[in-house]
């Protein structure tokens, strides 16, 4: 049984099996042009306070509290030596003293200290639940009756590890996310935010839905917004274009909460995605899990929040978890506009990578797809009935002038198997893409190279299967799919009139 364990330093425990621990754990980072500088991965002997959030693999079965370890500081605050303040009491006139003047002035008087101490008390920290508006789902909605205290918890443990982050553009504000710990280092006193890459990307919201790969301003100013009110400015120390997620590096000076990811998610699962307001507040939104066919310019790891319809649609929360019942992380919020989230098996498998070579590649194949699995069941029988396709990845682009469409793969096609293995779903496809690297980088190749995968075709136009070998780019920029165009000029837009 897998176990979910913290890290420190190298000492990564992921059952990657026999396979996983023949590779050689010599890597040579002076040499990286990815390195992030002084953050490289560090060895447990030279630095033992280094300490990494829990990834729970898929098969883990773990308890409700098991992995839910806190880095929380004892309390400094001494004991108040001073007494107690005096109760406060409501005053009132005896009925035989009513029609007193003296007393009815005294009342008056006494009255109105009695209402500036009510409001006093008003303003305490424990009673702003009387006016505090508007209130989280959890706590006005009926239907969350059965699971209110298991959810509870489960948002208060997690949102210990949720900030909001802010990013400016010559003083000019860029963008607010939200972001999560996920790594402490006790001897430098400093930690790791994990956010999405939208706190830095200029472009208006909606060209989001209309493009591959945004502009990102590695410059801007990021200011960190700590849950003692205090402030930090972060360090970029890595940006993912095509999972679009950003790590900084900020100064510390008291331990953080690191959170436990789960690796196991399934459709229609109850989860709540967590985000902060200006004023730290936590912002709680129900819903559930669904995987689904990814439309133009939706990658094909994205997994999707089903949102309830009474729910209103949170702003700048972008960078926040979406969190099980367990208050474990299950994804992290990429793109707030499609409400869709990069889910943390995909994360675990990045950030197992980047500790070890400091970069998180993927296989650019040229081409996206729609999984047979999720269609209608109505055109999967079809399919099954008159072609014998029942699973498999329908390819919906290609990209123009890439190696897929010199070998012949069109839109239409049914990718069967990658080097022979099947696959159902594009998460799965996803993942393969990322394990495919770690041969490429342990036989020291590097970043921009090319890799040969073996391709099961089914050839949709002439109705027949073919195995191609496709040429694939080992990268971590983000991947366009250029649309195929061409421009009618002359003769031929003659013809066309």
């Amino acid at each position: 049984m897998s176990r979910a364990v913290r890290v420190r330093g190298d000492e990564l425990e992921t059952e990657r099996g026999a396979r996983a621990k023949k590779r050689s754990l010599a890597v040579d980072r002076s040499t990286s042009s990815r390195s992030p500088g002084d953050l490289a991965v560090r060895s447990s002997h030279s630095h033992p306070e280094i300490l990494f959030a829990i990834f729970e693999p898929d098969e883990a079965q773990s308890g409700a509290t098991q992995g839910r370890v806190c880095d929380v500081a004892e309390s400094a605050t001494e004991e108040s030596s001073d007494p107690p303040s005096s109760p406060i009491y409501e005053p009132y006139i005896p009925d035989e003293l009513a029609a007193d003047p003296v007393v009815r002035s005294a009342f008056k008087h006494a009255m109105a200290k009695y209402e500036a101490e009510e409001d006093r008390l008003a303003d305490l920290f424990t009673m702003d639940h009387y006016w505090h508006q508007p209130s989280s789902c959890l706590h006005t909605d009926s239907r969350f009756l059965p699971i209110r205290e298991l959810a509870r918890d489960a948002v208060l443990l997690a949102a210990k590890s949720v900030i909001l982050l802010s990013s400016f553009l010559e003083n000019q504000l860029l963008n607010k996310c939200c972001g999560l710990w996920f790594q402490r280092d006790g001897q430098r006193k400093t930690a790791l935010v994990l956010t999405s890459a939208h706190v830095i990307r200029k472009d208006d919201i909606h060209k989001w839905k209309r493009q591959w790969t945004g502009e990102y301003h590695k410059n801007a100013k990021v200011i960190v917004h700590l849950l003692d009110n205090k402030t930090t400015q972060g360090q970029l120390i890595y940006l993912q274009e095509h999972y679009e997620f950003a790590i900084y590096e900020v100064q510390v000076d008291k331990p953080v909460h690191l959170p436990t990811f789960n690796d196991r998610v399934h459709s229609g699962q109850d989860v709540f995605r967590l985000g902060r307001d200006a004023d730290l507040d936590i912002k709680i939104t129900h819903g559930n899990l669904a995987y689904d066919i990814p439309s133009r310019y939706e990658r094909c790891h994205y997994m999707y929040f089903l949102r309830d319809a009474s729910s209103l649609k949170l702003l700048h929360d972008d960078g926040g978890p979406i969190i099980d019942l367990e208050g474990k992380v299950v994804g992290l919020v990429n793109n707030q506009i499609n409400e869709t989230f990069v889910p943390s098996s995909i994360l675990h498998k990045c950030f197992d990578f980047w500790r070890r070579f400091n970069c998180m590649p993927r296989l650019h194949l040229g081409m996206t797809f729609s999984p047979i699995k999720f269609l209608d069941p109505i055109c999967i029988e079809r399919m099954t009935r008159k072609h014998n396709i029942d699973s498999g990845l329908i390819v919906e682009q290609v990209s123009k002038e890439s190696h897929a469409e010199k070998i012949g793969i069109r839109k239409g096609d049914v990718i069967e198997s990658f080097n022979g293995k099947h696959i159902s779903t594009t998460i799965e496809l996803e993942s393969m893409l990322i394990d495919l690297c770690w041969d490429h980088f342990d036989q020291r190749k590097k970043l921009n190279a090319e890799k040969d995968v073996s391709v099961k075709i089914f050839d949709a136009t002439k109705l027949c299967p073919r195995t191609r070998n496709l040429t694939a780019i080992v990268s971590d920029c983000g991947e366009d799919i250029v649309k195929g165009a061409y421009p009618i000029m002359g003769e031929e837009a003659m013809s066309v009139l």
